[in-house]
């Protein structure tokens, strides 16, 4: 049953039609959705039936759906008839399916713009998308103009992070901000910056959540227990949390191949994100601070030389970044917003489409070579 939408839950589904998707009149939108995503959709669908937009609305099973193809192409106008864009919405709460047949779908149509949502809840319409996509570029900007060029970095939290990070610059940065160039997909939740640390090592200190793309039933909310882990040359050598189910899933996700190893070093931007949420999700990870991911990386195949089944980001509450000699910190909570523009080398995102980047047909649940899923529920293992 679809819950009754409160007022800032309504604002955001306004703020990713206008704001984010920049709906008009002459659009056609078709509204993709998982059936844990229903609510979402259905909002949404309502908005567009107020406006009086044109949609069609296409349910999907997650990963595997061999019906998919079939169906999308039946909600799809024609071309011809399409006096402005094709504007596709997705909502997912843990995955990002069928990336595949939805490019192949869309290459008929000269104008298209597609947006994801991972993580889709009441929070990623009542929080994450109350802040546009020009304030995050603003402070995307502002984080980058810095770091682009930095060697060195020494990062301290109020939590007890205090960890050294050597850049190289062959390492590529992610700039997610809620817009994507022509022919890319927009990702949300949006606001984060994000790299490949050439080196690291000191102390990290997550209190605040984590978010693994893994289905997972565990409360991701670290407040009260956090995650203390110890880094010697990019790589977790030893961890501790009071909670002893995050510690045995920390046990479990670090079983993986290579997944002790730090592949992300990333600073959320997105102002409205305060509290975290129980959910395992992105909206999480968007929040103002530092983040380590470890295992996958955010680079191109062959530059970081390994490759990993499992991505595990962990987030500390805001931060403190020395940049080389500079004696002036970062501070990631109060990130002035830049009024220079974005650079271009930038990744939109660190979800891979397309032939020169790695092709990943699922974001977040775990895939084996042999394309069996992996997940972790509360006090199990690997299935």
């Amino acid at each position: 049953m679809t819950e009754i939408i409160d007022s800032k839950a309504w604002e955001g589904v306004q703020s990713l039609l206008d704001n984010y998707a920049k709906i008009g009149a002459d659009d056609h939108v078709v509204v993709l959705y998982t059936s844990d995503s229903a609510e979402s959709a259905a909002w949404v669908s309502a908005a567009l039936e107020l406006r009086a937009i044109p949609y069609n609305r296409v349910w999907m099973a997650p990963l595997w759906d061999d019906g998919f193809p079939a169906r999308l192409t039946s909600a799809l106008p024609d071309p011809a008839e399409l006096d402005g864009r094709l504007v596709v919405l997705g909502f997912e709460r843990d995955t990002m399916s069928h990336t595949r047949p939805l490019a192949a779908a869309l290459t008929k149509y000269k104008q298209s713009q597609v947006f994801r949502a991972i993580s889709a809840c009441p929070s990623l319409f009542s929080t994450a998308l109350h802040v546009l996509p020009k304030d995050l570029t603003a402070r995307n900007t502002a984080i980058l103009e810095r770091l682009m060029t930095a060697e060195r970095l020494h990062i301290k939290t109020e939590g007890g992070s205090d960890f050294k990070v050597t850049l190289d610059p062959k390492h590529r940065w992610i700039s997610n901000r809620g817009m994507a160039r022509p022919g890319r997909v927009a990702i949300l939740p949006a606001g984060e910056v994000a790299t490949f640390p050439a080196s690291i090592a000191g102390v990290f200190v997550a209190d605040f959540a984590f978010n693994v793309n893994a289905v997972t039933k565990h409360n991701a909310r670290l407040q009260d227990h956090p995650i203390t882990i110890w880094i010697e040359e990019g790589r977790a050598v030893k961890f501790e949390c009071a909670d002893s189910a995050v510690s045995k899933f920390l046990e479990e996700s670090f079983r993986a191949h290579c997944a002790y190893n730090v592949g992300e070093l990333g600073f959320g931007t997105n102002i409205a994100v305060t509290d975290a949420i129980p959910l395992n999700s992105h909206i999480n990870e968007r929040r103002p601070g530092v983040h380590l991911g470890f295992g996958q990386h955010n680079q191109d195949p062959g530059i970081v030389g390994y490759q990993c089944a499992i991505h595990l980001d962990l987030i500390a509450r805001g931060g403190m970044v020395w940049i080389d000699d500079d004696e002036a910190p970062m501070d990631l909570e109060n990130i002035a917003p830049s009024a220079g523009q974005h650079p271009d080398s930038p990744r939109d995102e660190d979800v891979f489409a397309g032939t020169e980047e790695l092709e990943i047909d699922d974001c977040c649940g775990l895939l084996t070579e042999d394309g069996f899923r992996l997940f972790y529920q509360a006090g199990a293992g690997a299935s």
